[in-house]
């Protein structure tokens, strides 16, 4: 709850709503504590007073009734009846939805056809329709107001409904012996609570709207008891000899209404599990890039004898700034990549690999992400002093970006072909005609079969193996320098895999093409990588050539890593679990972050700053007390 509260602080607009909600909910409550005036006592000798005459702060109405004591008993009226229409089409509507969305079928059928009949109808209509039955009065206004809003809340819960009702964990409680209605109380019902909190807390400012609007017309409270919407209608008549008859209860409607509207915006934001981890805002284009003074530990780990590289990584740091805490997700991290080599960036999840890769593009979410450290330098330019422009001129064009899941970033709704030819377009100067032949030719050149057919599909009628290579085919469409590809084989089968290593290797071969391949899977970085980096904790641990570190590595990190990995034809070797979890990256220890699941540690590995220094050859390791070379036959094969 406090966390919650937190959040919703952050939002200025939200904070200010809800002050100023609370603010006119407590005077309401307290009205009857007050010593106010009979609110329905008439006076005509001191009719249409002024505001700040004697004994009348807001001054009279046409019948003499002090307007200051109408508008807080108003108020009180407008407050509840609002509130309980919300709850009443809450309930009803939410229960409608549920029903609908976990049975479906014909019960689905039945009760959505009976609210699309309440939607085919203007609300204000069908409003005013229900209490021309019924007859004017404030609980008939409160039933109209109820009704024609059971729709909203049903149309949302319902979609919210279907969107969960066939999930694994609803299958998981039918077999465990649940009927029904345990279902949709137990789990259905967790799920969708905060959309109906949010459908809520957004509908009450409308409802109290709709409720004055009846008053307004007579229709709502009859005198003499007053709500706000009564009171301005009844000043209306007064609008030109006296405008604060009918101005002040509009205002007391616009600032109960906004503050509700503006506390509902706020806790929509809070409860999307999407906003919990940055700010309440709009992601920036590029990563905020905000340097601050680090203290160097490294150099920019560079190939003997390269005289220049294609990417230069120095120092990068990128932290995520959650509340007062500090997430330190890529810690100094140098390296350097030559034209048609490949990099590969292994480590375990949560080591920054992707937060490293993302940072050379300016990709990182911000807020919460900041780069606040470091330069890329990418064909002797450092991509992250360059504004929103350039680097879009750079994104997709010169560096190209494989993502891990191409079926979460293929839009769902634009057949592939057309996303092919958007990207060719968004930086080639060609005719869709021709982006659209291209785009084809790149299908066929990542072997997809029946390319002109497949440009057709959408994302979602090929297989997963076809969407990573129609991933990488947007990556080749404007021949890039760099491609980055992060972990694309991960969610693909080893038969598939194998498929796209290869075709990345060919590709690179063909093209010239430097590789940053981002895997935490050694088998595949002997297979494609020229070279391998080791992170754990945001920084480079061991960096060497491939063969070589996988036959003998330096760093306690790498050896573990690779004893995990089972070795075909072995049946001797065990795969060993690394034992213990990675350190927390808002309180990264001091010295040595593998220290604490590190067999070979001693009281030295825990102090100062351990510098990525060099071991052999073009082997560099983070260790204060490198391993001793040793024959390892499967390793290398693994």
């Amino acid at each position: 709850m406090m966390a919650f509260l937190k959040l919703l602080a952050r939002n200025r607009l939200a904070a200010f709503g809800g002050i100023l909600l609370l603010a006119l909910v407590l005077l309401a409550l307290i009205t009857p504590l007050l010593p106010l005036l009979e609110p329905n006592a008439t006076n005509p000798a001191n009719r249409l007073q002024p505001p700040l005459s004697d004994g009348h702060w807001l001054g009279t109405d046409q019948l003499g009734r002090d307007i200051l004591s109408r508008l807080l008993w108003g108020l009180r009226v407008s407050l509840a009846v609002g509130i309980a229409a919300s709850l009443v089409a809450a309930l009803i509507g939410s229960t409608i939805g549920l029903v609908a969305g976990y049975f479906g079928g014909r019960t689905d059928n039945t009760l959505m056809r009976g609210i699309d009949m309440l939607m085919a109808f203007p609300y204000i209509l069908l409003a005013l329709a229900i209490v021309a039955v019924l007859g004017p009065g404030l609980m008939n206004a409160l039933y109209a107001i109820a009704i024609v809003n059971i729709p909203f809340f049903a149309r949302n819960i319902r979609g919210a409904t279907v969107s969960i009702a066939h999930r694994e964990f609803v299958d998981a409680a039918r077999l465990s012996g649940k009927g029904d209605l345990r279902i949709l109380v137990s789990e259905i019902l967790p799920n969708v609570l905060p959309v109906i909190v949010i459908t809520l807390s957004t509908t009450v400012g409308w409802m109290i709207l709709e409720t004055a609007g009846l008053s307004f017309l007579g229709l709502g409270a009859q005198p003499p008891q007053a709500d706000l919407g009564s009171m301005l209608g009844e000043g209306r008549r007064m609008i030109i000899n006296a405008p604060h008859v009918a101005t002040l209860p509009g205002l007391a409607i616009f600032l109960l209404v906004m503050s509700i509207n503006l506390l509902g915006d706020g806790v929509r934001d809070a409860l999307d599990p999407r906003l919990k981890s940055g700010a309440l805002s709009r992601p920036a284009p590029m990563t905020r890039l905000r340097r601050r003074q680090h203290v160097k530990v490294d150099d920019v780990v560079r190939v003997p004898g390269q005289a220049s590289a294609l990417l230069e990584v120095d120092d990068l740091h990128t932290d995520f700034e959650v509340g007062r805490e500090t997430y330190r997700a890529v810690n100094g991290v140098s390296f350097s990549l030559k034209p048609n080599e490949c990099l590969g960036l292994v480590g375990e999840s949560g080591s920054g690999k992707s937060v490293t890769a993302l940072s050379l593009l300016g990709l990182v979410a911000s807020p919460p992400g900041v780069i606040s450290g470091g330069h890329v330098h990418f064909q002797g330019r450092d991509l992250l002093d360059l504004g929103i422009r350039e680097l879009r001129r750079v994104r997709g064009n010169q560096v190209a970006y494989v993502f891990q899941d191409p079926l979460s970033t293929l839009h769902p709704l634009i057949k592939v072909g057309d996303q092919l030819i958007e990207a060719l377009r968004t930086h080639q100067p060609l005719s869709r005609q021709a982006a659209h032949q291209r785009a084809v030719e790149l299908l066929g050149q990542v072997r997809i079969p029946n390319p002109e057919r497949r440009a057709s599909q959408y994302p979602h009628e090929l297989s997963g193996g076809m969407r990573q290579r129609v991933g990488i085919a947007m990556a080749l469409a404007n021949d890039p320098q760099l491609i980055i590809a992060d972990e694309p084989t991960t969610a693909l089968d080893v038969t598939v895999q194998a498929q796209i290593l290869t075709l990345l290797k060919r590709l690179r071969e063909a093209q010239g093409t430097s590789v940053l391949f981002i895997t935490h899977d050694f088998g595949v970085v002997s297979q494609v990588c020229d070279r391998v980096a080791v992170m754990y904790a945001g920084r480079i641990v061991e960096v060497g050539p491939t063969q070589e570190l996988l036959a003998n590595p330096r760093h306690p990190y790498t050896r573990r890593l690779i004893d995990c990995v089972p070795r075909l034809g072995d049946p001797d070797h065990e795969p060993a679990a690394i034992p213990g979890l990675p350190p927390a990256a808002n309180a990264l220890p001091s010295g040595c972050a593998f220290a604490d699941r590190c067999d070979l540690v001693e009281p030295r590995c825990r102090e100062g700053e351990i510098a990525l220094i060099a071991s052999d050859g073009e082997r560099q390791v983070r260790c204060i007390k490198p391993l001793a070379n040793r024959t390892t036959t499967g390793a290398a094969h693994a």
